[in-house]
């Protein structure tokens, strides 16, 4: 197995406000340096880690990256913290969020506009969300292989959620104006009592425009074909929004449902790394699936990065017996069942008694739950034999024990600590463990080799940056609005 993590995270003052400060450029170029760049903001970084053949050396690199972006960050005017949660804490206005900014070259500009176009169409607060994303490949695996995991992935993915949902509650500025049916918890905090995952529920990472979607995992071309069809078919509210704001600025790249690819809204992706220039469709359709990228992550305000070895463990196992189980065809039933059943447990996941549906009928969370956790159980003690030690098959006890006793969940013990600590504040709560992992990850050592060489790695993406950008103001050079054309042609989305 390969493994490797992008960690979003987001910049903000000693107040715990969202910095609204460019990237700093002491952290290298967000276009082109291969570990620290941003998602949507300016202020949210981007934390990615290379691929590792073993746990510890993957969350290593992570925490390595972390921590000298703390430093440099300790250093700067703003002394600014990496915020802790996966739900913002105090936001400035919508229109004070800034969006990202990678460069006046064709392909920074792209980025830029893309994100613009997020902007108009969803909102920049549901953006300013972050999670963690884990990249996990097995070697002999086929396209056919990726996608029966898939659709197991898409049927259990509630466990995740269960298991490792962290984000029970928001800040009531981030709720304002939303139709959230959430309860009061302190003076300017909302929750849901038996929440896990807010940030993948109603208030988090959805599209009342994508779930006309229903998108098969049957077969890669299946799949390539619903996608397709949602990045080149007009849509008629982004139609009407329209690409050119008339001052020469642009809305969104396009008009189609989706822009790009990276715009649909999963829990998990088939994933194929890309040749410069080339669409990822392209690439699936192309050389099939390299890799499944799984999005369902909250960051765990609790532990130092995020994620641990634990959550590694029970990810991998989750994984691996995902592809090897039965996977039977989904159908648009089915994908509808899927889509509910997460936001149930998003909302309510703890709730005693809970029912889930699935082929049809009822099914109580906690048996469905305790049955997979038995069926993989195998997979773990494998894992074991495979690496020596019994790691493997004691995070799978220690997590089942934990779904048997919802009060020992991750979400179950933020709300805990915001009732006992912070008088039910959800911004007091991420402060504080931003400020908890902050001083523990400055008090490490960091080796001078390692400093010396993510020192070399900000030079390097400085200069690359500026290649490109010489390239593109070259005499000749593609426009801006041609080069967006030619990206967007759907001739580049064909094998």
């Amino acid at each position: 197995m390969r493994r490797g993590i992008e960690k979003e995270g987001l910049r903000v003052g000693p107040d715990g406000v969202l910095s609204r400060t460019a990237h700093p450029e002491g952290l290298g170029s967000a276009l082109t340096h291969p570990h620290i760049t941003t998602d949507f903001s300016e202020s949210q970084l981007e934390l990615v880690t290379g691929v590792h053949a073993g746990i510890g050396d993957c969350l290593a690199e992570l925490r390595d990256v972390h921590r000298f972006v703390l430093q440099h960050l300790a250093q700067q005017a703003g002394n600014e913290r990496i915020w802790a949660c996966s739900m913002p804490g105090d936001l400035p206005a919508d229109a004070d969020i800034p969006v990202g900014w990678y460069g006046p070259s064709n392909v920074g500009l792209a980025k830029r506009v893309y994100r613009n176009g997020l902007v108009h169409r969803y909102g920049a607060r549901m953006q300013t969300i972050s999670g963690i994303h884990y990249n996990w490949s097995l070697a002999g695996a086929t396209t056919e292989d990726y996608f029966a995991l898939i659709r197991n992935f898409r049927r259990h993915g509630f466990l995740l959620l269960m298991l490792f949902g962290a984000s029970p509650a928001v800040t009531q500025g981030f709720a304002q104006g939303l139709d959230h049916g959430l309860q009061p918890l302190g003076d300017h905090t909302l929750h849901l009592p038996h929440a896990t995952s807010l940030r993948m529920g109603r208030l988090g990472y959805q599209s009342d425009a994508q779930s006309r979607l229903s998108v098969s995992y049957n077969d890669l071309e299946g799949y390539a074909r619903s996608l397709h069809e949602a990045l080149v078919q007009p849509y008629g509210p982004y139609e009407a929004m329209g690409i050119q704001d008339g001052q020469g600025g642009y809305r969104q790249l396009g008009t189609s449902l989706l822009q790009i690819e990276n715009e649909f809204y999963s829990t998990i992706r088939p994933k194929r790394v890309t040749q410069r220039g080339e669409r990822p469709l392209h690439a699936l359709r192309e050389r099939g699936v390299e890799y499944v990228e799984v999005r369902c992550m909250d960051l765990q305000p609790e532990l130092g990065v995020g994620i641990d070895a634990h959550t590694l463990r029970v990810l991998d196992t989750f994984l691996l017996w995902a592809m090897l189980s039965g996977s039977p065809p989904d159908n648009p039933e089915e994908v509808r069942e899927m889509a509910d059943n997460q936001r149930l447990v998003a909302a309510r996941g703890r709730e005693p008694g809970l029912t889930l549906q699935r082929g049809g009928r009822a099914v109580a969370l906690a048996d469905w739950a305790d049955e997979v956790m038995a069926l993989a159980q195998p997979v773990a003690e494998a894992l074991d034999r495979a690496h020596g030690g019994e790691a493997f098959a004691h995070s799978w006890a220690q997590a089942r024990e934990a779904l048997r006793q919802p009060e020992r969940l991750p979400s179950a013990r933020v709300l805990a600590a915001m009732r006992a600590q912070h008088q039910g504040e959800h911004a007091a709560y991420g402060l504080s463990a931003s400020e908890r992992v902050r001083a523990e990850l400055l008090a490490e050592p960091s080796p001078a080799a390692m400093l010396a060489e993510m020192a070399r790695q900000v030079q390097d993406s400085l200069a690359a940056q500026r290649d490109i950008e010489q390239a593109d103001a070259l005499p000749g050079a593609l426009p801006f609005e041609r080069y967006r054309q030619h990206y967007l042609d759907p001739a580049s989305l064909q094998p």
